[in-house]
């Protein structure tokens, strides 16, 4: 009979595989933890949570738009004697001395086809001499007018208006707004009818292409 020695393990051994044992655990612990915060990290976001993260976007670009955003204002270009043009966009349409029948005599102005509504300026500085219907005075083909009396001893004439924003008396500078344009009186579209004249009235007019050239404003 075979004999055979029953070895105790030493507390030594035991306290170096309690300590193998722990390690183990602690790193099943310490991997489950990794899995699961990968899971997490690739699982989809909630529709919720998208709908929130693309308003959040949305906002903080419109807010930075926002922020960037200059309001641009019209400014009438003014040559250095002061005067303007009548309209800032335009078209050329009938011209100074034009035949034709739309006219009792030869065409008294320059025409500028632009939309009813398109702000009418003063093309230099002076004094409000007439303004309102009729012609403000000169005749119903005219429509609704305005005249302006410029410091050397011109006039300008704005007529076939859908809206008359001056009074007579009142003081006017060069590209200052004094009505809106329209389709007033003897016209054939909307339009506005430009003179120059030597005087207030009808009958007076000159070349108001060649007037404006000589105070710096080109067309």
């Amino acid at each position: 009979m075979s004999r055979f020695t029953i070895r105790r393990p030493r507390l030594a051994d035991l306290r170096t595989r309690s300590a193998v044992l722990a390690a183990g655990v602690g790193s099943v612990a310490v991997l489950g933890a990794g899995a699961a915060f990968a899971a997490e990290a690739a699982a989809p976001a909630s529709p919720a949570k998208v709908s929130a993260a693309v308003a959040a976007q949305a906002k903080a670009q419109t807010k930075a738009a926002e922020a960037k955003k200059t309001v641009a204002k019209p400014v009438a270009a003014v040559s250095t004697s002061g005067w303007a043009k009548p309209v800032d966009a335009y078209t050329l349409s009938a011209t100074y001395g034009k035949a034709g029948g739309m006219w009792a005599s030869n065409h008294s102005g320059q025409d500028f086809a632009v939309p009813t509504g398109t702000p009418v300026k003063s093309v230099g500085p002076g004094t409000v001499v007439k303004a309102g219907p009729n012609g403000a005075g000169d005749g119903p083909a005219y429509g609704n007018a305005v005249v302006v009396k410029h410091d050397n001893n011109t006039y300008s004439q704005y007529a076939h208006l859908s809206r008359v924003d001056v009074k007579i008396g009142q003081q006017v500078k060069g590209g200052q707004q004094i009505a809106l344009s329209g389709n007033t009186g003897n016209s054939s579209g909307p339009h506005l009818h430009f003179e120059i004249r030597t005087t207030p009235n009808y009958g007076s007019a000159v070349n108001p292409v060649a007037h404006l050239r000589a105070e710096g404003i080109t067309l």
